[in-house]
């Protein structure tokens, strides 16, 4: 049974080309414009076990916001974040979360999940 993750960016493209990747080496892909949009798909498909999310975005929080509202209602999903914009350092990150600088190879990011996944190094 493929790993569902839920991908969380609202530039279109950068979406759809990770999205894209992750389908394509075995991932069932989840795809959401902003935070309010990927709550609501956490809250239909409780088999998402990874969040890959963008910083910035429009809506009621951002990134970082919803990756804390992530690690306390689902604490089992994993949570990779990422921005072109800034760096976000350790402490605002939930507790065994990645930060991905972008741009950034989708191969990294599906080799992260993994390892996020079997709780090996990444």
């Amino acid at each position: 049974m493929p790993i569902a993750v839920l991908v969380v960016e609202d530039e279109a493209l950068v979406r759809f080309d990770i999205a894209d990747y992750l389908a394509e080496n075995g991932f069932e892909v989840h795809e959401a414009a902003s935070a309010d949009q990927a709550l609501k798909i956490l809250e239909a498909v409780p088999e998402i076990r990874l969040l890959f999310t963008d910083i910035d975005m429009p809506g009621s929080m951002d990134g970082l916001k919803l990756s804390a509202a992530v690690r306390e209602r689902w604490p089992p999903v994993r949570i990779i974040v990422t921005s072109g914009n800034r760096i976000a350092a350790t402490a605002d990150l939930p507790p065994g979360s990645l930060f991905v600088a972008k741009p950034y190879v989708p191969a990294d990011i599906a080799r992260s999940m993994q390892g996020l996944l079997t709780g090996g190094a990444v």
